[in-house]
């Protein structure tokens, strides 16, 4: 089937642009790996170049559309679209927009969008002056977290599976951002009872003294990142973690 055929039936065929740059990216998959390997089949495979497209040129994409024309159930697609971006070196992006309407969450939109613009200038004070300007905070991990923590304190239902697969990350680094973002943004997120002041965190020892020891790699997640390590003494490094755990993967 034509890409513009896929694309039309998607309600997308008034997207000139999306369309050549979906064809750009099944070009470049096609070139770099045979993606029946990964158990993506032709149409599939047009279908997930036309989601990726979409979310670089930033143009509403129907999901379960996209699902169902695919062929395949809605898991096994998350799968072949976080092994195709992952084979094309690019990187999940996720809107939050966008994922109100998926989870049928559309309130929480605001609420998401404020908590992420706190947890990123709270998470920058925590680093030395001079690493501030060079964590990135793009990964779509940090949204996805960021939403299923606002659905938790409004007592509203989001898969936290199906968000870790959205995501294309581990369920260890979920856990570990979800507790960063709850010690630092408890206002936002936090659901417990007993509030912790991000101020009384210093150096945010606390929160690297709960991080496992040893990333381990192989666990379905990003394997590229650096371990999270924490030796109880005050050093150079100290202060270096927050970077480390905003830092984009090798996606």
């Amino acid at each position: 089937m034509d890409l513009s055929d896929i694309a039309a039936r998607l309600g997308l065929s008034g997207s000139k642009p999306l369309i050549r740059k979906a064809e750009e990216l099944r070009r470049l998959a096609n070139a770099k790996f045979d993606s029946s390997i990964i158990g993506v089949g032709e149409v599939c495979k047009a279908v997930i170049c036309l989601e990726i497209a979409a979310s670089r040129l930033k143009v509403t994409f129907d999901r379960q559309s996209a699902v169902r024309l695919s062929g395949l159930s809605d898991k096994a697609y998350t799968r072949s679209l976080n092994g195709m971006q992952n084979c094309l070196g690019v990187k999940a992006q996720l809107d939050v927009r966008e994922l109100g309407i998926q989870f049928g969450c559309v309130r929480l939109i605001p609420f998401v969008q404020r908590g992420l613009t706190l947890y990123k200038e709270r998470f920058r004070t925590a680093l030395p002056e001079n690493r501030r300007g060079a964590v990135d905070f793009s990964r779509a991990v940090f949204t996805g977290v960021a939403f299923y923590l606002c659905a938790k304190r409004h007592k509203l239902k989001v898969d936290k599976l199906k968000m870790i697969e959205l995501c294309g990350t581990s369920e260890s680094e979920f856990s570990n951002i979800s507790t960063s973002m709850n010690d630092l943004c408890f206002d936002v997120f936090g659901t417990a009872k007993e509030k912790k002041d991000p101020a009384a965190v210093k150096g945010n020892r606390e929160l690297l003294d709960a991080l496992p020891s040893k990333r381990k790699h192989g666990d379905g997640g990003d394997t590229s990142d650096e371990s999270f390590e924490s030796n109880g003494e005050e050093d150079a490094s100290e202060g270096e973690w927050p970077l480390r755990a905003a830092k984009s993967s090798d996606f």
